[in-house]
């Protein structure tokens, strides 16, 4: 059985709402799951972990400094990573306030790290996003990407027909 790690940072919620809803969608796909702030994820979790997904709040257009941290001392597994699924999501206070470019840092620092990024050509095609707390649509949103980063975990690690 594959193992998600769902990790954010979230100071109103409305992240730790999503990051939730992630993991319900990946549980629904047979994963293993286990969702922490960023500030209790260890080396070990990223490294025990098939997918890691991170999610932030936009703050200035891009990702809180609690994850950026986390994200710089991970140089420490450079190449240790290579290979896992990796995704991000985000909240933000308005339309348009970021969220995309703070998806796609994110993602960048995951692909450095060698990690495997899919897409979505059906929804929000970087990661889900929500404005405030995640609406219906936002939270529809999570858990197909919770099961989308799930099955694509399983499909690497040889579990699926497919």
């Amino acid at each position: 059985m594959v193992k998600v790690l769902v990790a954010y940072f979230s100071s109103s919620g409305n992240t730790e709402a999503m990051a939730r809803r992630i993991a319900e969608g990946a549980e629904a796909e047979g994963a293993t799951v286990e969702v922490k702030s960023v500030e209790q994820v260890s080396f070990e979790d990223l490294l025990e972990a098939d997918a890691i997904v991170l999610g932030s709040p936009t703050y200035y257009g891009t990702m809180a400094a609690q994850l950026k941290d986390l994200i710089d001392r991970s140089v420490e597994l450079h190449g240790q990573l290579d290979g896992k699924v990796g995704a991000a999501f985000s909240s933000a206070g308005g339309v348009g306030g970021g969220q995309q470019t703070t998806i796609t840092d994110i993602l960048h620092a995951l692909m450095i790290h060698g990690m495997v990024v899919q897409g979505d050509p059906h929804s929000h095609h970087y990661g889900p996003v929500a404005v405030g707390a995640p609406d219906e649509e936002a939270s529809a949103s999570c858990r197909r990407w919770g099961q989308r980063i799930a099955a694509l975990a399983k499909r690497l690690a040889g579990e699926s027909g497919l």
